[in-house]
């Protein structure tokens, strides 16, 4: 009978570290976002801060929100705090941005193409954006203490993947403006994901 060599203990423990691993990460947990009448709300933005996460997001990270046919492009950011994000100028007439939200004031003076310098968005919050030449264009860039984000659809359903264990998920609108804070609460995840029901400004279903 043909004899199996032992296995080395390097790679036994290199085998139940990766089975560890497996076991810590979740499937995707599909998160639903309801109004205080119970229909789905699409553009809310779902964050998950997870247990021992990084809050700011890596040196280097960039974003864009471009200005198109005299609108924001997207009209809704979400970044992780630490991101520069640009603000590249797309029509032929000038634009003239600001914020005067907390979360970050700052102003881009008229001008097209692309600013030589990008805005950091440091600070966790919102920041509601205006053009001081075009009173219609409105955008919002939501700031999140985690790399774990998404945005409902039109079925007021956001799917995210995260690890396995105890987090804080967070749910804000833009109904709720720059002066608001996102609506927080505990989050267990399992191994295998789950789903989730929150309807804004009440207790969640689990």
């Amino acid at each position: 009978m043909r004899q199996t060599k032992p296995l080395r203990p390097a790679l036994v423990i290199g085998a139940l570290l990766g089975m560890a691993c497996v076991q810590a990460i979740a499937g995707s947990l599909a998160v639903t976002v309801l109004d205080a009448n119970g229909s789905p709300l699409a553009d809310a933005v779902v964050s998950i801060e997870v247990t021992g996460g990084k809050p700011t997001a890596p040196p280097g990270t960039q974003a864009e929100m471009g200005q198109r046919d005299r609108s924001f492009v997207p009209t809704l950011l979400v970044v992780q705090t630490g991101t520069a994000v640009s603000f590249p100028n797309f029509d032929t007439v000038r634009h003239h941005i600001y914020s005067f939200s907390s979360t970050k004031p700052f102003e881009i003076k008229l001008y097209s193409g692309t600013p030589a310098a990008p805005v950091v968005f440091d600070k966790a919050g919102t920041a509601i954006l205006g053009c001081n030449i075009h009173d219609r264009m409105t955008a919002f860039i939501h700031v999140v203490n985690t790399a774990h984000f998404a945005i409902t659809n039109k079925a007021g359903v956001a799917k995210l993947d995260v690890p396995a264990g105890d987090h804080t998920l967070q749910v804000w609108h833009l109904q709720m403006g720059d002066k608001q804070l996102p609506q927080r609460e505990g989050l267990k995840v399992q191994a295998a994901g789950g789903t989730r029901v929150i309807r804004l400004g009440s207790t969640s279903k689990p």
